[in-house]
């Protein structure tokens, strides 16, 4: 699975984000032989998502519980799936305090002797990577979602369950794909864009652009004022 491969050991992880994503991550994270330690989350009014793991909403007192801490946290997951930039800025900024991105593989996911998973990246159950497909780094593919062969996905790309891509697929940074869309062999997805739930995409889509429906089109192209 080359350098994405998560490695077993026994560090404490921070996950950054505590609703749906989090629950998800945690027993994948904790399967590998990693603990979660500590959750951080914008939301001060959130329940606690794990008992007797600590949630902490002040990116203040995050630093100083971690610089307490130090020598049992040592990894961070960022649990943050709707905006693929937003995750990976938040990535760089936990690299330079000086944690490493844990890259959660479900058992019961697939993942090719040949393909190439970037760090960080989030493969949920039932997924599928198949033979040399190459994913760039916090990138989630979510359940039931698939990654043909030499397929190509840039950095915080998200798969929605279901999703489908099939053989050669380009796409770019920070793409979404929708729940249960398709993306035919050889086809082209731009750094930004997104993909409706559903859709059947049979050309190239331009960087920044919303497509959806059968054959996959923007609103403009519909005939929908934007």
């Amino acid at each position: 699975m080359g350098e994405g491969h998560a490695v077993k050991g026994k560090a404490g992880v921070l996950l950054w984000g505590g609703a749906g994503q989090a629950k998800v991550l945690r027993p994948i994270i904790e399967g590998a032989g990693y603990r979660v330690l500590v959750v951080y989350d914008r939301d001060p009014d959130l329940a606690p998502p794990f008992a007797g793991v600590p949630v902490i909403s002040s990116e203040v007192e995050l630093k100083a519980w971690l610089g307490e801490r130090r020598d049992e946290v040592s990894a961070f997951a960022v649990a943050v799936a709707a905006d693929g930039q937003e995750r990976c800025a938040i990535a760089r900024r936990l690299v330079l305090d000086g944690l490493s991105p844990v890259t959660a593989v479900h058992p019961k996911s697939w993942v090719a002797d040949t393909a190439r998973l970037g760090e960080g990246c989030q493969i949920l159950a039932m997924a599928a990577i198949a033979e040399e497909a190459v994913l760039g780094r916090h990138c989630i593919i979510n359940t039931n979602a698939s990654v043909d062969h030499e397929c190509r996905l840039g950095d915080g790309v998200h798969l929605m369950p279901g999703a489908t891509l099939t053989g050669c697929v380009r796409v770019g940074d920070f793409v979404t794909i929708g729940a249960n869309a398709t993306v035919l062999p050889r086809v082209s997805i731009g750094a930004g864009a997104m993909v409706g739930a559903g859709a059947v995409v049979t050309r190239d889509v331009p960087e920044n652009v919303v497509v959806a429906g059968v054959p996959a089109r923007s609103p403009r192209q519909q005939g929908v004022a934007v």
